[in-house]
């Protein structure tokens, strides 16, 4: 029992030809590289995303900032 020969992958290989045909496997193969370059493109601007610095925002001076005390809101 173990792996098949090589025999046995081209027989299977040729069954598989005869009942999909060549142009339905090509286009079967040639939609499966474009998942791959997608899936390759999503993770390398994902790794880019990654790397980008955040925003930088405008800090304000402590003349500029406003002291407030928060109270709770309460039911009547």
């Amino acid at each position: 029992m173990g792996s098949f020969s090589i025999w046995h992958w081209l027989i299977v290989l040729v069954i598989i030809a005869l009942v999909f045909g060549t142009k339905k496997l090509r286009n079967m193969g040639e939609d499966l590289g474009g998942a791959v370059r997608g899936f390759k493109k999503g993770m390398g601007e994902a790794a880019q995303e990654e790397h980008k610095p955040e925003a930088v925002t405008q800090r304000r001076s402590s003349e500029e900032t406003i002291d407030v005390q928060a109270k709770e809101k309460t039911d009547t």
